[in-house]
């Protein structure tokens, strides 16, 4: 959704899909591989996921993998990395050139936007001796700001959709969603998330119920996440080159408005 274009027609109703990467544990932070946490939204048209993305998305499951009605085929980047079953035919090159261009092309054409949230636990542990807020709703807390501030600017209104994590973590998630609705945030107050979300009750999902939004999250949040440690210093390695064909898309799905770029930020 091209915030920055006066001439396209806003979608009244939004709903940001939230997919992360890593873990809120700061006690692993020291460790290079646990060490940073992201939070990664698409935001969608409703009606654009269900007229144009969730069957687009089941066309492309349809052409390589014959999913069975009874048995929904459910994108998952570490599986599709490694051909795991349902997605063993990826092992075989050809098939696999093929499907990534085909994936590309879905992640390039589909009209989404893009917020990622990423927070060095290390720095965040080091800073905050006495008190630490949660890794987690912290990220939470600064995207749905994005979230919200997006969807006043466009005259949208929305709703929050996250995977998953399990029940106690999903009731804390929900917990913390709650209090922001009520109380607002050090930035945004009450009334301004209240007018813009449509829900004070954060919808939680497993991954599982094929849900295209949060398969959308999930293909891109790694990458996403990647992009912002190496714009930081953060990170060395360079990424694969399906990978930064991925960051070459999101160049243009990041949230920003008037040269101004929301769709990123490193706590």
């Amino acid at each position: 959704m091209d915030s920055a274009d006066p001439h396209r027609q806003i979608a009244m109703k939004c709903r940001i899909y939230i997919d992360e990467v890593g873990n809120p544990d700061l006690e692993s932070s020291d460790d290079p591989n646990h060490r940073f946490l992201s939070l990664t939204g698409v935001v969608l048209d409703l009606e654009y996921v269900r007229s144009v993305l969730h069957p687009r998305m089941e066309a492309l499951k349809e052409r390589y993998f014959r999913p069975h009605p009874d048995d929904h085929v459910v994108f998952h980047r570490k599986d599709l990395l490694n051909a795991r079953p349902p997605f063993q035919c990826l092992a075989d090159p050809d098939i696999r050139a093929e499907f990534d261009e085909a994936l590309l092309a879905l992640l390039e054409e589909c009209d989404y936007t893009v917020m990622s949230v990423c927070i060095d636990k290390k720095r965040h542990k080091e800073t905050y001796t006495v008190w630490r807020y949660d890794p987690y709703h912290y990220c939470l807390t600064v995207l749905l700001e994005r979230f919200c501030l997006f969807l006043n600017r466009t005259h949208s209104v929305g709703d929050v959709m996250a995977e998953s994590r399990g029940g106690k973590e999903d009731m804390r998630l929900k917990n913390a969603f709650h209090r922001i609705w009520h109380r607002g945030t050090n930035f945004i107050g009450p009334e301004l998330l209240q007018k813009v979300l449509t829900s004070r009750q954060l919808k939680v999902r497993p991954k599982a119920h094929n849900i295209a939004g949060l398969q959308l999250a999930d293909l891109v949040a790694h990458p996403s996440r990647n992009e912002i440690l190496l714009e930081n210093d953060l990170r060395t390695k360079k990424l694969p080159p399906f990978a930064q064909r991925i960051v070459a898309i999101l160049g243009g799905k990041y949230d920003q408005d008037q040269g101004r770029l929301f769709g990123k930020k490193l706590l």
